[in-house]
């Protein structure tokens, strides 16, 4: 069977299930939640995986998911992933009226698209032309929100690492992984269009603690050391900094205070921040961290506070493989028209599917049918045929490239990408910058 004819047979199963995929995605963006908290959204990937009769393990980084569909011969083995988690946006007319979580970024997308790759590959039989596994991942907690409870998360010894990906790479799901690939959706996007290539920035995550002296605000001010003031001038210290960012290292600095004190009448002794350092290269955003340490020292210098940071490891710069991406631009091109298929541009924000594509050859493509800005209250699918569906189909057909003729073209990728690390460096790396936290 040619291998055009098996792209056939694969899209027509994933077309027979294009209402079912549809209702995955528009399920779990009824149920959105957030990074190590998606326990519905795994029940639910849980009970499509055992419907297919996949045997897959369950609680990996405590929601994740992994099933794997095997070929004829096992000379090579592609991951497809999907995303579990939501972000905050409590102003988006979707969002839990608890937690704020709502699917503005396109997860759900991510795992009905995921699905719809399982369902073409497993009920279309083409498993047994192809010499090669796929190995079907939901991963948690993308969006790198909650710091400080996924800090005691980490402190109660369950998660070493902050990000989804992150910990799948450190509890060995990758290890027997020699690609991996998926697609998102973009902003503002509601044509049927699709990007490839391109790249984005990584960062460094940092929690900063301010450490004053409380008073009484109005009778005895000056006996108290105001924390808040601090991490103000530490504030505009960074802001002081943006000038010395190189543009071509675009980089971006975007603190926030969580938590400014503990009542009106008494001076702060006890505040919280969270920023990201990001940038293209990890030599910018190492060089823009001192920097910005600096800056954060010399608020508490100047009002004789303490200041305690913590360096937190963030994600790695997103590298798409050539190769990959040229295989996802002819196949999406022949769903949707070469006219609808571009080069995607490098991107400011921040993936852990970066953490991926350095250690291994990997694509992260983007994918239209959406409208809105990404993270805002106007994000909404508008055609989820293009968002769920097309994504899977091309990511179906591009597992069939890799995979068929003996792997032949998978092989050949896997033998001429030089990813920058291995696992055990990459582990290293951030296991050293938390080590020297401080």
């Amino acid at each position: 069977m040619t291998k055009e004819d098996l792209k056939k047979l694969v899209c027509s199963a994933i077309d027979k299930r294009a209402a079912d995929i549809c209702e995955i995605g528009e399920t779990i963006f009824r149920h959105p939640e957030l990074g190590f908290k998606e326990f519905k959204t795994a029940a639910l990937v849980k009970e499509k995986f055992a419907g297919l009769g996949l045997a897959h393990r369950d609680g990996v980084a405590i929601t994740g998911l992994r099933a794997d569909l095997p070929g004829r011969s096992q000379k090579l083995r592609v991951a497809v992933m999907g995303e579990l988690d939501a972000v905050i946006c409590h102003d988006h007319p979707a969002a839990d009226a608890i937690t704020g979580a709502v699917h503005a970024c396109g997860h759900n997308a991510q795992i009905a698209a995921m699905l719809g790759v399982a369902y073409g590959l497993a009920e279309s039989g083409v498993m047994d032309w192809l010499d090669g596994s796929v190995a079907l991942l939901a991963v948690p907690a993308e969006e790198y929100v909650e710091i400080e409870y996924r800090m005691k998360l980490r402190e109660q010894g369950k998660l070493e690492f902050l990000g989804g990906k992150q910990e799948f790479i450190r509890l060995g799901i990758f290890d027997d992984i020699d690609m991996a690939m998926m697609a998102h959706t973009s902003s503002n996007l509601p044509e049927k269009k699709a990007r490839y290539g391109g790249g984005s920035n990584g960062f460094i995550g940092k929690a900063i603690k301010y450490i004053g002296k409380e008073a009484h605000a109005g009778g005895a001010p000056h006996m108290g050391v105001n924390a808040l003031n601090a991490a103000m001038l530490g504030l505009m210290g960074i802001h002081a900094q943006r000038e010395t960012f190189k543009d071509a290292d675009s980089i971006r600095v975007h603190p926030i205070i969580t938590k400014g004190g503990d009542l009106v009448n008494i001076i702060p002794a006890d505040v919280r921040m969270e920023t990201y350092i990001r940038g293209r290269t990890m030599d910018a955003i190492l060089d823009a961290n001192v920097k910005v340490n600096r800056a954060l020292r010399a608020g508490a210098m100047a009002v004789g506070a303490e200041v305690e940071i913590s360096e937190i490891p963030g994600y790695l710069p997103l590298i798409n493989d050539p190769a990959m991406s040229e295989l996802f631009r002819a196949n999406a091109a022949a769903l949707i028209g070469e006219e609808n298929v571009s080069p995607g541009q490098h991107m400011a924000g921040s993936t852990d599917m970066g953490d991926i594509t350095n250690v291994m050859p990997g694509i992260h493509p983007e994918i239209g049918g959406v409208v809105g800005r990404a993270h805002a209250r106007d994000y909404a699918v508008s055609d989820p045929e293009m968002a769920y569906v097309i994504p899977a189909k091309t990511m179906a057909m591009t597992v069939i490239d890799l995979l068929s003729d003996a792997a032949a073209v998978g092989r050949e990728i896997k033998q001429t990408a030089k990813p920058p690390m291995t696992i055990p460096g990459y582990l290293d790396m951030w296991r050293e910058l938390f080590a020297d936290s401080k």
